[in-house]
């Protein structure tokens, strides 16, 4: 098996240092030379209370600079794992009748990604793929990112048949897919034990049509147990990074939807496969210790804002193979 180098001693902070630009993305701009604002439609769920889906996507995307559009696909009290809530999903068809007047006026081709989370009914994810197919009719350089949440991990409870809809629709159509290590598991049928497994199950859900898989949280037996894993793996290049695990006595909800957030925000602005990761790492690695520190269940999201945007710490990610060398690696 190829070596990944992935270190095995302490993790190292290192300071900021400016970003490499890629080609992913391309920004637009304004006759003028202006950059204009991205504009991202975030299908996700919303909470009153707390952060989770959108309540802990939406600022922030817009402290990163995104114009963020947000589409609810339920509105509950607050997240499920408290073990009771109120509230309820909306109906696919309200969802299609809000881009329907978006469309209406004129607007839907300023939209350059659709980033769908949390879905409430299997109806709604049929949605969301007519969603982005609107999108993508009046802005062919659109990009689709999805979460595809599956349930069974971070507390989150989702209904049946989202599992099945997810594995079998959302690789065909997404430009970037961010599974967590069992939502991997779940796309490519079999258990993932390190990084070079990770890196083969990657390429598997890149060769059905997404160009990025980010892995938001990566277990890996020849990791410490006090690190946190994410990996982010296009067809020629594959990157693997770490920050510390924090020991909650009762883990945070939301933490994947900030992950996903924040990595596609810097996606957008032009980031490197690389900086992107590093960048959304350290973000989200601010937030996760200032809850922490502070002794909170709900992620401080709007007190850690200044480092979401800016991180001080940086956690260097390292290039990583599977099992065989990734294309041009």
């Amino acid at each position: 098996m190829a070596s990944t180098g992935v270190p095995s001693g302490a993790i190292v902070a290192l300071r900021r240092t400016t970003p490499a630009r890629h080609t992913f993305y391309l920004t637009e701009h304004d006759q003028s030379g202006k950059q204009n604002m991205n504009n991202v439609l975030s299908i996700q769920s919303h909470v009153v209370f707390g952060h989770a889906g959108n309540s802990a996507a939406v600022f922030p995307m817009r402290r990163l600079g995104v114009n963020v559009w947000p589409l609810n696909t339920v509105q509950f009290s607050n997240h499920t794992q408290y073990g009771r809530w109120t509230g309820s999903a909306f109906d696919a068809e309200e969802l299609q009748n809000v881009i329907e007047g978006i469309g209406a006026i004129g607007v839907l081709g300023r939209c350059n990604a659709v980033l769908s989370g949390y879905l409430g009914a299997p109806e709604q994810g049929r949605a969301v793929v007519e969603i982005v197919k609107m999108v993508k009719a009046v802005n062919p350089r659109a990009l689709f990112f999805c979460d595809p949440v599956m349930g069974q991990t971070g507390g989150c409870t989702v209904a049946g048949g989202i599992e099945d809809f997810l594995v079998t629709t959302m690789p065909e159509i997404a430009d970037a897919i961010m599974p967590n290590h069992v939502e991997l598991e779940k796309l490519v049928g079999r258990t993932i034990e390190t990084v070079e497994e990770a890196v083969d199950a990657c390429q598997e859900v890149l060769a059905r049509g997404p160009r990025i898989v980010l892995v938001k949280h990566l277990l890996d037996r020849n990791s410490r147990a006090d690190t946190f894993n994410m990996l982010a793996v296009t067809p020629t290049e594959a990157w693997f990074a770490q920050r510390p695990l924090y020991p909650f006595a009762r883990q945070p909800v939301g933490v994947g939807d900030l992950t996903s957030a924040v990595f596609v925000a810097r996606t957008l602005q032009g980031d490197s496969l690389r900086t992107a990761l590093e960048h959304t790492l350290a973000a989200v690695n601010a937030v996760v210790k200032a809850t922490y520190d502070a002794g909170r269940y709900e992620l401080e999201i709007v007190a850690s804002q200044d480092e979401i945007a800016k991180p001080t710490d940086r956690f260097p990610a390292i290039r990583v193979t599977g099992t065989e060398t990734v294309k041009g690696g």
